[in-house]
């Protein structure tokens, strides 16, 4: 076990490198919501330049809008095609030709100012979003490959801070005395070509999943140099033996393809649970409460609500570190319901403080308690939907129909990212203050859900999570190949 809990130089190189994926990804998310003011004044100047009149109210709400959303857009394609890449390419392989699309959207957004054209941008912000959904797969199956058993869930998490990290750069960059102004926001979006360049220079120090080596390419020399590599220990012995088998298993059970994978019902539990969780993370109702905290902060009479939201920020980061810490200890299920459970009893704590806020006469002091059920809300967002939705999926499914399983989670997530980003403003003007009581009743259903129907996979062998839904599809109606039931599980060796 010593063994395996070992962190070793190269171990930290290859996820730390894949990381910088999931920072552009926050980064790229970010990144819009300062500048809007002045991205929006290019677009009226771009305007009068080209038709000769001021930008009408609607048509500057349509832009910037699709500025936003299009980001969503972009993810929900990306995450889609993560199983086109990574079996032909390889994980790594994969993560390097991302780049060329974080380069291009750099490129796009970077000069979108000088060529005076908010198509640059517009489409800039499409491919990032591409790049993003991308990564949103390759990252998380990446850490989950290379990374030993006792530090599986540790370094899982690891995504989700890089993800935060991104978000809180993206916010300190978007102060109007660094980058957040009238002359420098094209720098500020087009950031994403250093993030982008330090990968590309890591990558290729960075090994292949052995995972990918020895099951996909039955290199198995190379596999085990790999192993020895990160694991620091010439005996790689139990690793091979454990790949090995799934390897034997991978041999009688085809790759599943994305339709194959909603037709089999012995696939339709450890999917559907992988659909909710990342259901959870979206619908919890955090991208509402980052783009509602600077109207809180402002009625709470802060000054500066940029910096108050920044401050929100650090909490995100901070949590998130609180959770990596914790999510071998305490576990993946116990960790996501008592976050969802902390996120809805904030939410309702929010509504009843910004009630009494709306009133004629407003009770000046729940400003105060506003702000405390943010930072609650965030805190909980970060201790388990926020990180853990993301590497479970690679728990819950084999080599065989895991690509698949990614690009199915993935593509729900960012669907579910932009339907909140469209809808909310709406809804949130039609009902004020009691907007969060949809998200409580969404987090108080997601908390049944996982209650009920979640398993625990800290420490869980391939054979013991294969186990458990094995089961349950035995005593289904349908009979399911012996193919099937092995393609099920996690293997907790990852």
């Amino acid at each position: 076990m010593e063994g395996e809990k070992k962190v070793t130089l190269n171990l930290i190189l290859a996820v730390g490198t894949a990381v910088i994926g999931s920072l552009q990804f926050g980064y790229n998310t970010g990144v819009i919501n300062a500048p809007q003011k002045i991205i929006e004044s290019f677009y009226n100047e771009t305007w009068l330049d080209r038709y000769g009149e001021v930008i009408p109210d609607s048509a500057l709400t349509s832009l910037w809008s699709i500025s936003v959303a299009i980001f969503s857009v972009g993810g929900i394609f990306g995450s889609f095609s993560v199983g086109l890449f990574v079996n032909r390419f390889g994980r790594r392989n994969s993560m390097l030709m991302a780049n060329v699309l974080a380069f291009l959207a750099a490129a796009l957004m970077g000069f979108s100012k000088m060529g005076s054209s908010w198509e640059m941008l517009i489409i800039g912000r499409f491919v990032v979003g591409l790049y993003s959904g991308l990564s949103t797969g390759f990252v998380p199956m990446y850490v989950g490959e290379v990374a030993p058993t006792a530090l599986r869930g540790a370094l899982g998490t690891l995504h989700q801070l890089g993800i935060v990290i991104g978000i809180l750069v993206a916010q300190v960059f978007g102060i109007d005395t660094i980058m957040g102004n009238a002359d420098l926001w094209p720098f500020l979006l087009g950031f994403t070509f250093i993030p982008a360049l330090l990968q590309c220079i890591l990558l290729p120090m960075c090994p292949e999943s052995p995972r990918y080596l020895l099951i996909n390419r039955n290199e198995e020399h190379k596999a085990k140099a790999v192993l020895k590599k990160l694991r620091g220990n010439t005996d790689v012995s139990a690793d091979m033996l454990e790949m090995k088998e799934e390897s034997r298993q991978m041999m009688s059970e085809k790759k599943v393809t994305i339709p194959e994978l909603f037709r089999s019902p012995v696939y339709r539990q450890p999917l559907v649970i992988a659909i909710v969780l990342q259901l959870s993370q979206q619908l919890s109702g955090i991208n509402a409460v980052f783009y509602y905290s600077t109207a809180i902060f402002e009625k709470a009479g802060v000054e500066q609500p940029v910096y108050a939201t920044i401050g929100a920020g650090v909490v995100n980061t901070a949590f998130t570190v609180v959770s990596l810490f914790l999510v071998e200890r305490a576990g993946r299920r116990s960790l996501h319901l008592i976050g969802l459970l902390g996120m809805a009893a904030s939410a309702v704590l929010m509504t009843i403080a910004l009630a009494l806020l709306n009133r004629e006469t407003p009770v000046e002091w729940m400003s105060y308690v506003s702000i405390i059920a943010i930072f609650a809300f965030v805190a909980f967002f970060e201790i388990g939907p926020g990180p853990i939705p993301w590497f479970i999926v690679a728990e819950l499914f084999s080599q065989g129909p895991r690509p698949s399983a990614f690009a199915v989670s993935g593509f729900s997530n960012w669907t579910a990212n932009f339907i909140v980003g469209m809808c909310f403003q709406y809804v949130e003007r039609l009902c004020g203050p009691y907007v969060f009581i949809i998200f409580t009743v969404f987090l108080v259903a997601f908390f049944i859900f996982t209650y009920f129907k979640v398993p625990e996979t800290k420490g869980r062998t391939f054979d013991e999570i294969a186990a458990g839904f094995s089961q349950r599809a035995a005593t289904g109606a349908v009979k399911h190949s012996p193919e099937e039931l092995n393609s099920l599980g996690a293997d907790s060796q990852l």
